[in-house]
């Protein structure tokens, strides 16, 4: 199957955004259909973006959580869908994964940074991460590197 690679839109700029992924890359042989994907914009384009994913994707449990990214103008919306239903990928979206009891997203590469970095350069999945330590974030990568996002809840959208 041949990957497309969705496009980058310049105005936003969430470090360049160079973990987007196309819908090839994605593990569709998870459990669940259910996906938790991380959208970045800006402010003046957030209405927009939530009226998109409500017009595009059947949202599940009926929420878009809109986080605010607190060293920048960056927001990011986190939403449920049900990936058997997906025909693309929105826009500078992410899959990530989430810690409940802290509000943390966090993709598998920076996971594995993190372990890696609190256990002396090794990738240990027994490893135990204390999350209170990364309330309310994202952890992303970067060239290799974990970056942290610091975020706080902007609203939240029945839909």
């Amino acid at each position: 199957m041949e990957k497309t690679i969705l496009p980058l839109n310049h105005s936003y700029h969430m470090y360049d955004k160079p973990w987007l992924f196309t819908q090839s890359d994605l593990n569709i042989d998870d459990v669940s259909g259910n996906k938790l994907f991380c959208t970045f914009s800006e402010l003046e384009d957030v209405d927009d973006l939530i009226d998109d994913i409500k017009n595009q994707y059947e949202v599940l449990y009926n929420k878009i959580f809109v986080l605010q990214v607190k060293s920048s103008n960056e927001y990011v919306c986190t939403y449920n869908i049900d990936y058997s239903n997906l025909n693309e990928i929105p826009e500078n979206t992410i899959l990530v994964h989430r810690k409940k009891e802290t509000n943390t997203l966090y993709t598998i590469n920076a996971l594995n940074e993190l372990i890696k970095k609190l256990n002396g350069g090794v990738v240990d999945v027994s490893f135990r991460i204390n999350w209170m330590h990364y309330r309310n974030c994202i952890l992303l990568t970067q060239h290799n590197e974990l970056k942290q996002l610091n975020t706080k809840v902007y609203k939240i959208v029945e839909v």
